[in-house]
């Protein structure tokens, strides 16, 4: 009966790979070895540098669903604390799964690594291994450059993309927080993102990712918005007597916000992107309908 629960937890051969000794885990120290080793859950704890942020829950269910049918067929990769604690390093779907699927232990791998080890192991294998988003992944490249002092060029050797590709990604993270909210939930694709980073004012970079969802833009049609945008700023430059594109979409704000706020509403923007937004009130009661419509 013990055996057959074994395997239901481990997963078709899973359990041959343990030895005997490493099934029966003691108060004990466990020794941090490359071997495969079945640890409760109620020891492990997440990793503080876990760089995915988001769990989808329909599918952490339908993996619990597998797990109980299979079991864990690939171990996660703890870093021991202490006797009694350890800390994911990879493998925390797993681990989520696991708890939901009434598990009690998970096979897992020790590894030995300090803290700045375990943010390159987290991020490494976690990109490497899990369906992060682009921004998770971005996040994660910047924390490798910033925490463990590596260049684009070490970064992208560990990882094994190019420089280039490692840089697309952290340039995301300049984009408009509305941006990269669109790109962590896949309403624009990465295809999308790197295009619109092309653009240096981010209203321009806003008008352009508000087309992009009413229209439901693709890539190709979003790359010739973006080109028409730049031609126009370089005839904007020879003529600048001419209205540019920034310029009439500023007004075209500046008259949607009139009408809503019934009040006569200026925009001032400057070259760096900077600016402020300015709207007149005439008495105190004007203020606070103001005030009430601005509060929501």
């Amino acid at each position: 009966m013990e055996e057959k629960k074994k395997k239901s937890v481990l997963g078709k051969g899973l359990g041959a790979l343990i030895s005997p000794v490493n099934n029966e885990v003691t108060e004990n120290a466990i020794e941090t070895v490359n071997a495969i080793h079945e640890i409760p859950l109620e020891w492990i704890e997440p990793n503080p540098y876990q760089p995915r942020v988001d769990f989808d829950q329909d599918a952490l269910q339908e993996l619990a669903e597998s797990i109980k049918i299979q079991g864990i067929i690939q171990p996660i990769t703890l870093r021991k604390l202490s006797d009694k604690e350890y800390q994911i390093i990879s493998g925390e779907r797993r681990f989520r799964a696991s708890k939901i699927a009434g598990l009690t232990s998970i096979p897992a791998y020790i590894r030995s690594a300090n803290d700045e080890q375990m943010i390159e192991m987290a991020i490494i294998e976690n990109v490497q291994r899990e369906d992060l988003n682009a921004i998770e992944i971005a996040l994660g490249y910047k924390r490798l450059m910033e925490e463990c002092r590596l260049t684009l060029e070490q970064v992208g050797e560990k990882i094994g993309k190019k420089r280039a590709t490692i840089n697309n990604y952290v340039r995301l993270l300049k984009l408009p927080p509305e941006i990269q909210v669109a790109i962590r939930e896949n309403k624009i694709s990465m295809g999308h993102a790197r295009t619109i980073i092309t653009i240096d004012n981010p209203i321009v970079q806003l008008s352009v990712f508000k087309q992009i969802i009413d229209k439901d833009l693709s890539v190709r049609q979003v790359e010739k918005l973006v080109q028409e945008l730049s031609q126009s700023k370089v005839q904007q430059k020879k003529n600048p007597s001419s209205t540019s594109p920034l310029e009439l979409h500023l007004k075209d704000l500046e008259i949607k916000l009139s009408k809503k706020f019934s009040n006569k509403v200026n925009i001032q923007h400057k070259e760096d992107g900077k600016g402020e937004i300015r709207i007149p009130y005439y008495s105190q009661e004007d203020l606070d309908r103001l005030l009430e419509l601005l509060m929501g």
